[in-house]
């Protein structure tokens, strides 16, 4: 089974939401667990108690929507906290994963035909995650594990607008109409398609390298819209939904988000 990526910098629609039962964690009735606010932060990575300390002293700090004062106390598991208006998750049943699938890998956790899944690529950790939308079969690139319900359907309803990047290889030339085709918009049989942007990164002769950014959910969304403008799909990567980035994530690697990255995703959905 493939390791975890030792890096952790910083750096669609609801159909998609394969299994709706999610292994929430199971705070529902169950007691609370107090703890002094600055000892929540410092063990959530934010430094020295005491500089957790003058975070909550300068007003920076919220708990379930209240500012903090010195001397309160939070349930790490089950309380909201921000900090500088991020949300940070203090609750180490969590978890937060980035993946780079590999082509061939199909985007379900099991798969009845014996194909690789993307179980095969999840390091052994002790709670079940579930993907945040998926990937055909022979597209590539990132996709979020986690076992955040609640997050992970909003990343995915199209009402939240989380955008989505791709790299899309053609054949070349482009023509200088394409980009202003697809922002106009593209009438498939399912309904009107278009990006939000466009952009030629690299063309060599018979082959280039677009990228595209559009909100769409759809099943085969990009590869059915460069179908429709007559430049078939030869090789299609996600590099970023929302605030997290592929970076230099090899295939068939995960890592664990950052704090950072996690508040940014919630912001990314108005949390």
């Amino acid at each position: 089974m493939p390791s975890v990526d030792p890096s952790t910098s910083p750096s669609t629609s609801p159909a998609e939401f394969e299994g709706s039962a999610f292994d929430a964690p199971p705070d529902a009735v169950r007691p609370r667990n107090e703890e002094r606010l600055q000892k929540i932060l410092a063990a959530a990575g934010l430094g020295s108690r005491r500089n957790c300390e003058r975070m909550i002293d300068e007003g920076k700090v919220t708990v379930n929507g209240k500012e903090a004062t010195l001397g309160d106390k939070a349930d790490a598991a089950q309380d909201v906290i921000h900090v500088n208006g991020s949300r940070l998750v203090t609750d180490t049943r969590m978890v937060y994963l980035a993946l780079n699938k590999p082509a061939g890998v199909v985007s379900t956790m099991d798969d009845d035909k014996g194909r690789e899944a993307l179980a095969d690529y999840v390091p052994n950790i002790s709670t079940r995650v579930f993907h945040v939308g998926r990937l055909d079969l022979e597209s590539e690139g990132l996709l979020l594990l986690m076992n955040d319900g609640g997050l992970a359907h909003k990343l995915m309803h199209p009402s939240y607008e989380v955008a989505k990047t791709y790299q899309v290889e053609i054949a070349g030339p482009v023509p200088r109409a394409m980009g202003r085709e697809l922002k106009a918009g593209i009438t498939l049989e399912d309904g009107p398609a278009k990006v939000d942007s466009f952009k030629v990164v690299t063309a060599y002769g018979k082959v280039a390298l677009v990228e595209v950014v559009l909100h769409e959910g759809r099943n085969h969304i990009v590869r059915r819209m460069f179908d429709a403008v007559g430049f078939p799909v030869q090789r299609l990567i996600r590099t970023q939904i929302g605030p997290i980035r592929l970076g230099d994530l090899r295939p068939g690697r995960t890592r664990h988000l950052s704090q950072a990255e996690i508040g940014a995703l919630f912001k990314a959905v108005g949390e």
